[in-house]
């Protein structure tokens, strides 16, 4: 449209935006070619992750430890079993290397939280098991994580429950894939800024 002295006038009405590409090229994982439901699922995963990152915190502080320390001797209370678990094992289970459960380890034994013995089927291994100390503090606040568990999973029925956790193991593993591809980019820029 143009005006009586000859500059152009924007139509009325609404503007358009510019559209992005679909952050995902997987057609399982959008809608009429929208990627709209998985951005949502996106932000909602990064909400899940940060709450559960603030209440690993709050817990380990109500014991005197660091989150990551937390869910160190939290699992080691359930993988020990009568003997300990060993640190591959632990390591295994909670996704991180050997190298930061010996470190975090190390850390809560000193203090008198775990014990670590040697392992007496492969001397080179160590077992770790909760030491009383350690009992009695993840005691104190059961009820605490119960609470706050109850809350934060309370929505799920035994069918979400059980879709969740098949689906959140199917990410973890996706996910790692997706590490290394990072990684490896990440590696590149190195090399090449050299």
């Amino acid at each position: 449209m143009i005006r009586k002295n000859g500059a152009r006038q924007r139509p009325r009405g609404r503007a358009t935006r510019p559209t992005l590409p679909p952050t995902t090229s997987r057609r399982a994982l959008l809608k009429g070619g929208s990627d709209h439901d998985f951005r949502a699922l996106v932000h909602d995963l990064l909400t899940v992750s940060s709450r559960m990152e603030r209440v690993r915190g709050h817990l380990g502080a109500r014991m005197g430890v660091s989150g990551p320390q937390y869910s160190v001797l939290i699992a080691i209370a359930h993988l020990q079993g009568e003997h300990g678990v060993s640190v591959g094992t632990l390591a295994k289970a909670l996704h991180v290397s050997n190298a930061f459960i010996a470190s975090e380890t190390g850390k809560l034994a000193q203090r008198g939280l775990l014990h670590k013995r040697t392992n007496p089927n492969d001397r080179r291994g160590i077992l770790l098991s909760i030491a009383p100390a350690g009992r009695i503090e993840i005691g104190k606040i059961g009820d605490e994580i119960r609470a706050i568990n109850d809350l934060f999973f309370g929505m799920l029925d035994a069918k979400a429950f059980a879709a969740l956790s098949k689906a959140v193991g199917a990410l973890v593993h996706s996910s790692r894939k997706a590490i290394h591809y990072v990684s490896a980019a990440d590696q590149q820029e190195l090399e090449a800024a050299e």
